[in-house]
């Protein structure tokens, strides 16, 4: 048995009594946290009585205490200027995919410095949720906001997606790219618009937002590309360009021991690394890791007991804090599911026993209440398998907790089914394309071009004309070379 299998045993007691109205929530803007404000905040923690942190799927750190010392939590969080809250959740984390960088492919032109600079103009406590995500990486889910902006093609300019659950699930789409450094006046004044109270459409709102603030737009000529899930891998040692390492760290009951982040921040200082990175997926990723350094971090991880291995079967899901029964019915799934060797490569999984928004290529959601014969289940699956288009469909309802395992396995099947037919849809897509695109062709003799687009009307040729579809004693029309002369350029 592990240390987090002894850790759910001794806490299964202690989480019973704790509620999600005790917990402290600390507002890390961007998943982005120093080791020294890290140190600090889980000093508090310990300070309160507890042992331990969650950490939410807003990349956000959450604390149970009793006794809500707002004295104590006022002197800690305004020395390190990070807002926290106690009373429910009037504001939210703002989310980004800083995480995600040298981690999983990025956007060309995102850096660190492009989501530092953008995190500095929001100067205000949002009460919306707000996202600020790269679409080419999957660690970080991309709408999960009310407001949603999402890297374009175009350097510093975002997409810009508004979704309120009340209004219905798929979010909506602005027709302008926004600039970087004005995405927290557009979210601001969203958020000024009180959209929930007014009930407006859409378009409506954005409306009224251009027509308020003076903005540094571009028009979005093409849809978002969603690009295909990957299969999520953020835990262990991993070496990144440079020579150097990112680790990553999960507890499979989400609590972490306040012992071994006050070694692991003490580690950062004396190594000079100077980010800690929170994930949705309840994870700590940590990056910059030198060379040198790497056997003093390997004998951390020994010293405490922590394990770097788990399968992807373990890591790909998605429970809400504080939820022993999700937790449960998690461990159970995992445990039926490695018995028969199943592969899940490719699929992420949530497990909804109350409101939540999904953002994994699976979903088991509870019944709001059990038959006759004890709680039943419904699965349902991402349209294409892909989250990012918040499509869900419907695989089963009501079946029992054992039938769950089994048509799991039936899902994935359904999965690797669907991944060769996306391919050949995909190659003759390809192939479509390419007949599609207006080429140039050139005689490599007296070097006249000709242009499909154009065509040769001289030679009774119209515009559009491709050059394969020439007859075969078409010439130059400049110095009468045979077709076979023309090459593409």
């Amino acid at each position: 048995m592990n240390t987090e299998d002894i850790a759910v045993k001794e806490n299964r007691n202690d989480n019973d009594m704790i509620k999600k109205a005790d917990l402290v929530r600390v507002f890390v803007k961007g998943g982005i946290i120093s080791p020294g404000d890290f140190m600090k905040t889980i000093d508090t923690a310990l300070r309160l009585g507890t042992d331990y942190i969650h950490l939410g799927s807003r990349q956000d750190i959450l604390f149970p205490v009793r006794n809500k010392n707002l004295e104590t939590l006022d002197e800690t969080f305004s020395e390190i200027s990070t807002p926290y809250d106690t009373d429910g959740e009037a504001y939210h984390n703002i989310v980004t995919s800083y995480t995600a960088l040298d981690v999983m492919p990025t956007t060309h032109w995102l850096a660190s410095h492009t989501y530092h600079y953008i995190l500095d103009t929001f100067d205000y406590r949002p009460k919306l949720k707000i996202n600020i995500t790269d679409p080419v990486q999957s660690l970080v889910p991309l709408f999960t906001g009310n407001i949603n902006f999402v890297a374009s093609s175009t350097e510093n300019f975002w997409y810009l997606y508004i979704r309120f659950s009340e209004w219905g699930n798929k979010p909506w789409c602005a027709p302008d790219l926004i600039y970087g450094f004005d995405l927290a006046k557009v979210a601001r004044k969203i958020e000024e618009l009180e959209p929930l109270k007014a009930n407006r459409g859409y378009e409506d709102i954005y409306k009224d937002v251009m027509e308020a603030l003076q903005l540094n737009t571009q028009p979005a000529a093409h849809q978002l590309d969603y690009p295909e899930p990957n299969t999520l891998y953020y835990e262990g040692m991993n070496r990144i360009v440079g020579g150097k390492y990112w680790l990553g760290l999960y507890w499979r009951n989400n609590r972490f021991s306040i012992g071994f982040l006050k070694a692991l921040c003490q580690l950062c200082l004396d190594t000079d690394l100077g980010k800690i990175s929170l994930t949705p997926w309840k994870s700590i990723i940590v990056k910059g890791i030198a060379e040198k350094d790497r056997l003093r971090w390997e004998k951390l991880l020994g010293k405490y007991g922590i394990n770097i291995r788990h399968s992807s079967l373990e890591l790909n899901w998605h429970l809400p804090v504080l939820d022993e029964e999700a937790l449960e019915l998690k461990n159970y799934l995992v445990r039926a599911l490695d018995k028969v060797d199943i592969s899940t490569y490719g699929l992420s999984f949530s497990i909804k026993t109350r409101h939540m928004v999904l953002f994994t290529s699976v979903a088991i959601e509870k019944n709001a209440s059990g038959g006759k014969d004890g709680d039943s289940y419904n699965i349902m699956y991402a349209r294409d398998f892909n989250p990012n288009g918040l499509d869900y469909i419907y695989y089963v309802k009501g079946v029992s907790r054992e039938a769950v395992p089994p048509l799991l396995i039936e899902l994935s099947y359904k999965y690797y089914d669907q991944l060769d037919i996306k391919k050949e849809e995909k190659v003759q897509k390809g192939k479509e394309a390419e007949e599609r695109k207006i080429h140039k062709y050139q005689c490599t003799m007296c070097l006249t071009v000709y242009d499909e687009k154009l065509g040769d009307p001289a030679s009774g040729v119209s515009p559009g004309t491709s050059f394969l579809s020439l007859p075969s004693n078409y010439c130059c029309p400049i110095c009468e070379s045979p077709k076979s002369a023309f090459k593409r350029i």
